[in-house]
């Protein structure tokens, strides 16, 4: 109980923040100021701003070129600050480096160019220091050894991962969603958020461990700075369009993580909806399922709808995006679109309902599930077959539980002639007596059905309940058929073949050629 109130707090403060991402996305109220931003060894250190009709850029260049070879040198630097017609200049051992503006102070939050001129000569005299110390013999070979000790932890984290995901978070949110037990290896939305999560986490923990390498030495710190600037860059840019407002890549991934949400949501209000209420309803299981499916599909459609709509996405500018889809499925997803339409109408018409027993080819079998693409049937060796819904609207199939599970099997039976076909009757309904899994009404009926090569033959119909138990019954009433048959007498027949012999003279009279075919002498007369 414990586990599961803290993951549905955990759920609602997620779903908090999602809302609270959902409230606050938007275009920005004001443009960001010109400015860029200057980094030495992958560390960002301050900002400049344009200057005159100098943009940041062209301000920014030089300066990032000069403190780039500075701290590639192993001499000492002394950073200090000069007065020019009263504008503080930065120097690098008696060298200029950058003039301080008062959009520079305003950049950084400094209370006027002398103040930020005098941060900038503490920040880059620690820079200068740490990027000589940093190219000592000493702490190239303590960052290995931290290295080896962050490989090894991450390979123990990947796997404390896989075990907290497998063994306490999928029982979790199994309990949090009421799946069943058999259900739990099916590709559900629950354990498609599963896998994702643990897969982001796994990604998470060696990006971090890539990211803590890669900045204990400066040039691996410098690439991953530019790596990591562009990526976000390209992940915050609001650079797509949809309606009347951009979204940024971010944007996306956020309401793809809250339609899932949706799908799961929606899951776990159909299996309340299945587990609590259907099932004490009354109904058949087939309804159950019918009711359960149609829930979750509105329930899936309505999220989505209002996800978007709160997002600001108009759905009058996906028609596009539907129209290309319907091409698509016109073109290459016609066998997905069909099964989906057949899915639908069985459904609806419901000719095959959860919990009927099939015969489907060569497969007797209760069926699992009907999915939106493809229905799952258990044979009756336990083994899951996963058929497509087209296939039980174009081919015959039957189905035992259809209405009335209610159903006659036949057993044909043959015995030896010379037997009396009362006693034989007489002998099967005493062996179907002893079966109590056969309906007493319809009463069992014997036939006597013809004369056969070896046999008198009949035949027995029973009325049975349970039609997925038919093999069996028919088992355990051919069993009683034989021990009934022993007691009355009764024989079983086997083939029984004539061999008419032909009677002729002795001893065998021979050709008189015949001699000849074994005389070597007739043999070389005649080469």
């Amino acid at each position: 109980m414990a586990r599961r109130q803290r993951l549905r707090r955990f759920v609602l403060a997620v779903m908090g923040a999602i809302a609270l991402h959902l409230y606050l996305v938007g275009p920005s109220l004001a443009q960001a100021v010109e400015s860029q931003t200057i980094v030495v060894d992958g560390r960002p250190l301050f900002q400049v701003a344009s200057a005159g009709e100098l943009t940041a850029q062209e301000r920014a260049n030089p300066i990032q070129r000069e403190l780039e070879e500075l701290a590639a040198t192993n001499y000492p630097k002394l950073v200090t600050i000069e007065l020019r017609d009263q504008v503080p200049v930065i120097l690098v051992n008696d060298d200029y480096l950058m003039s301080i503006t008062q959009a520079d102070a305003q950049l950084n939050r400094a209370q006027n160019p002398e103040a930020q001129a005098e941060i900038l000569t503490e920040t880059l005299q620690t820079a200068f220091d740490r990027a000589q110390a940093e190219r000592q013999q000493g702490f190239l070979l303590r960052s290995a050894i931290y290295t080896v000790v962050a490989l090894l932890l991450a390979l123990v984290g990947h796997w404390l991962i896989g075990r907290l995901w497998q063994h306490t978070l999928r029982p979790l949110m199994a309990a949090a969603t009421f799946s069943h037990e058999e259900d739990e290896l099916q590709a559900t939305g629950s354990n498609l958020l599963l896998g994702l999560t643990r897969f982001l986490a796994r990604v998470a923990l060696w990006l971090g461990t890539a990211l803590y390498i890669t900045n204990l030495f400066p040039l691996t710190r410098r690439l991953t700075y530019l790596l990591t600037t562009g990526l976000s860059e390209g992940l915050l840019a609001r650079n797509l369009n949809l309606g009347e407002r951009n979204y940024s890549v971010l944007d996306l991934l956020v309401l793809f993580a809250v339609l899932l949400a949706v799908v799961i949501v929606s899951s776990a209000a159909t299996n309340v909806l299945r587990s609590r209420i259907l099932e004490i309803s009354g109904i058949n299981r087939g309804s159950q399922e019918a009711v359960a499916i149609l829930v979750k599909y509105t329930l899936v459609f309505l999220g989505a709808v209002v996800v978007l709509q709160i997002w600001g996405i108009d759905l009058s500018s996906l028609a596009l995006i539907a129209s290309a889809l319907g091409v698509g499925i016109g073109l290459g997803l016609q066998n997905i679109a069909k099964d989906f339409v057949s899915g639908l109408i069985m459904v609806f018409e419901r000719p095959i309902q959860v919990g009927d027993f099939l015969d489907f080819g060569e497969f007797l079998g209760t069926v699992e599930r009907i999915g939106a693409r493809s229905t799952e049937i258990r044979t009756l060796d336990h083994i899951s077959i996963i058929v497509p819904n087209s296939r039980f609207l174009e081919q015959e199939v039957i189905n035992w539980s259809h209405r009335n599970p209610v159903s006659r099997i036949r057993l044909p039976v043959g015995t030896a002639y010379g037997s009396d076909p009362e006693k034989v009757r007489y002998a099967l309904l005493e062996a179907c007596e002893q079966n109590s899994q056969i309906l007493r009404s319809p009463s069992p009926q014997v036939f006597f059905t013809g004369f056969g090569d070896n046999a008198l033959k009949f035949e027995l119909l029973v009325w049975i309940s349970q039609p997925n138990r038919q093999i069996i019954i028919k088992s355990d009433l051919y069993f009683a058929i034989e021990a009934a048959f022993r007691k009355h007498n009764i024989e079983v027949p086997f083939p029984q073949r004539d061999v008419h012999i032909r009677t002729g003279s002795l001893p065998i009279e021979l050709s008189s050629e015949l001699p000849n075919l074994f005389d070597p002498s007739e043999r070389s007369t005649g080469d």
